[in-house]
């Protein structure tokens, strides 16, 4: 059978057409010599995804969105394409996240582990959403925002407040003693160089002060060294003992024991005594005043003169 020209041009310009069906179709994402699943997700907020966005398991692109429609009630209704040699469980979670800071959004499928019942094409999955990088930088830097905010207005506030304060009177009180605190620097400084000059001139009698206090220092060691070595213990005991014959002494004194005691206590024997140092009083007394009553010295032979008493006999008046 002899294939004629007609024939040739119309199956070149079927394959053709195919080619070029198949081909936008691969464009557009979709391989039509593979099997693939649709399944559908809502979502109130597609924030950004776009067709032909990946949808991914586990980080694999798995298949891609397909399309999104607007629904009435203004949810977005989201078509995935995924390959049919993944089975995917019911009710999975169909997650809207962002890969990086720069892009757009993708989905991520996460499998529901708890079923064995596969979904098929045509059901729903449950819509997730998961805040990106910059979602979750903005979430942490609002509430740093609101209190720099609360800052830049107390900061404010107190500005305002230190204005009014400041008032002119005030700031010419500021200034003077600003100034008088730079004549009070000057002075201080004035002084640590007549102070610095002083010492200079006097560093040698200063060094002098220094190596006799070293000395003072080293004879003080000594010094306390001789009196560690020193007996002060036995010394002490010693004084003790002395201390307690005393006070064995005092008491015998006040009890009326011993010489020292009966001369303390005993009445008859003050009255005697005080009476002979009395006689010895008068004796001496006469002795004064008649000498030669005791003292007679005679070539002659002369007689002893009479005694007579003296004048001022102050125990006979008695």
């Amino acid at each position: 059978m002899k294939i004629t020209r007609e024939i040739k041009t119309a199956i070149l310009v079927i394959a053709s057409i195919l080619l070029f069906i198949w081909g936008y179709s691969f464009l557009k994402g979709r391989d039509l010599l593979s099997n693939y699943h649709k399944y559908y997700v809502k979502y109130s907020n597609v924030d950004g995804l776009a067709s032909s966005s990946p949808v991914v398991i586990n980080g694999l692109v798995v298949g891609k969105v397909n399309s999104i429609e607007l629904q009435k009630d203004w949810t977005s209704l989201v078509e995935l394409q995924i390959n049919g040699d993944y089975k995917i469980p019911k009710n999975s979670v169909a997650e809207l996240y962002s890969p990086g800071p720069i892009g757009g959004k993708q989905i991520a499928i996460l499998p529901n582990t708890e079923t064995n019942e596969i979904a098929v094409s045509g059901d729903f999955f449950q819509s997730g959403n998961k805040l990106g990088l910059t979602e979750e930088v903005s979430n942490q830097i609002k509430p740093i925002k609101e209190k720099l905010d609360k800052v830049l207005e107390n900061a404010n506030t107190m500005l305002v407040n230190v204005n009014q304060v400041l008032d002119e009177k005030t700031k010419q009180n500021l200034r003077s003693s600003l100034e008088n605190l730079n004549a009070t620097l000057a002075e201080f400084k004035q002084a640590s160089t007549t102070v610095n000059q002083m010492l200079a001139e006097n560093k040698t009698k200063i060094a002098t002060t220094v190596s006799n206090f070293d000395k003072t220092s080293a004879n003080l060691k000594t010094m306390s060294d001789s009196l560690a070595k020193a007996n002060i213990g036995q010394t002490v005991r010693n004084l003790e003992k002395t201390l307690a014959s005393v006070d064995k002494i005092m008491a015998d004194m006040e009890a009326g024991k011993g010489t020292l005691g009966k001369l303390a206590k005993d009445d008859a024997l003050y009255t005697n005594f005080a009476k002979s140092a009395k006689e010895l009083e008068l004796l001496l007394q006469d002795l004064r005043l008649n000498p030669t009553r005791y003292v007679n010295v005679s070539l002659f032979g002369k007689k002893n003169k009479p005694y007579k008493a003296p004048i001022n006999d102050t125990l006979n008046k008695k």
